[in-house]
């Protein structure tokens, strides 16, 4: 049963992160505010792994290769993403931007990892990417009635190759860690490369008002802490394919709650699209 409730838990956790963004961004920069989720993460998994007396990666190889998977699945993904939501890009679809990620994982797995991506693999990738489209172009999100520059879509694109590569990468060379000592490690290389792009770019100061504070925590504890971890474990025990597909419910999740909590209306198309998309999933994580 727990196993079951994995996936489920992952999709409703990672679908909080785009709405936790548009709430804290107002009173920080993109960098700044994904600088100090990292330190906070850092030092909170830091008395974890020394209170609970968690193992450490034998050799500078293997610390290394977790840190370049943490930089690839931390800090470009995140810094990517909080930079297009700054930049106007609507939050609906940089989910979508990211939510191609299952299709690139497909294309990759095959050649980096050896894995067989079977017929109905593919079927269900495909079918999940236009549940997708359904779901965004249906929502009824105002933000996608703004308009935005095209530089907004670079950072969403970054983010994209970024989760995707890191996915690929720990599921390559370090698939098996401790996740307490591992998250110590992965969030102090993140922190060292997005802490001196926020000095160099961002000199205004965080406001720290309510607003911030409650998005800052919900991000820290229910994504960087428990949602990366639930990734963690799923790359851990399955298939990169399998698990990636996870991330076309997304946006279908993201729009649940959007309704919930700002009243935007779910049209019939969208719902289709939702209903495409848990199919599509469900056949993806099938052989």
């Amino acid at each position: 049963m727990l196993e079951r409730l994995l996936a489920p838990l992952f999709v409703l956790l990672w679908s909080t992160g785009f709405i936790g963004a548009k709430f804290g961004l107002p009173f920080a920069g993109a960098l700044s505010f994904v600088s100090v989720r990292c330190a906070l993460v850092l030092g909170l998994m830091l008395l974890a792994a020394w209170a609970f007396r968690a193992s450490w990666p034998r050799g500078w190889r293997q610390v290394a290769h977790i840190a370049i998977a943490g930089v690839l699945m931390q800090a470009t993904y995140l810094n990517g993403v909080f930079l297009a939501i700054q930049q106007g890009l609507p939050a609906a679809l940089t989910s979508l931007i990211v939510g191609l990620q299952p299709i690139l994982t497909a294309l990759a797995a095959g050649l980096l990892l050896g894995e067989r991506v079977s017929r109905s693999q593919w079927l269900g990738l495909l079918l999940g990417f236009a549940g997708v489209l359904l779901v965004v172009l249906n929502s009824r999100n105002p933000g996608l009635g703004t308009s935005w520059a095209l530089m907004a879509l670079w950072p969403a694109v970054i983010a994209l190759i970024g989760i995707t590569l890191g996915t690929l990468y720990q599921k390559r060379f370090c698939p098996r860690f401790d996740l307490r000592s591992g998250a110590v490690i992965q969030f102090a290389a993140s922190l060292l490369v997005t802490w001196p792009l926020a000095a160099a770019f961002e000199p205004r100061a965080i406001d720290w008002q309510a607003p911030f504070i409650f998005a800052l925590l919900w991000l820290v504890l229910m994504l960087s802490l428990a949602a990366i971890s639930l990734l963690n474990l799923m790359i851990q025990r399955g298939s990169a394919v399998s698990v990636t597909s996870l991330f076309y419910l997304t946006p279908a999740v993201t729009a649940v709650l959007a309704w919930a909590l700002f009243d935007e209306r779910l049209g019939a198309l969208a719902i289709a699209g939702m209903a495409m998309a848990g199919v599509g999933v469900w056949l993806a994580r099938n052989r």
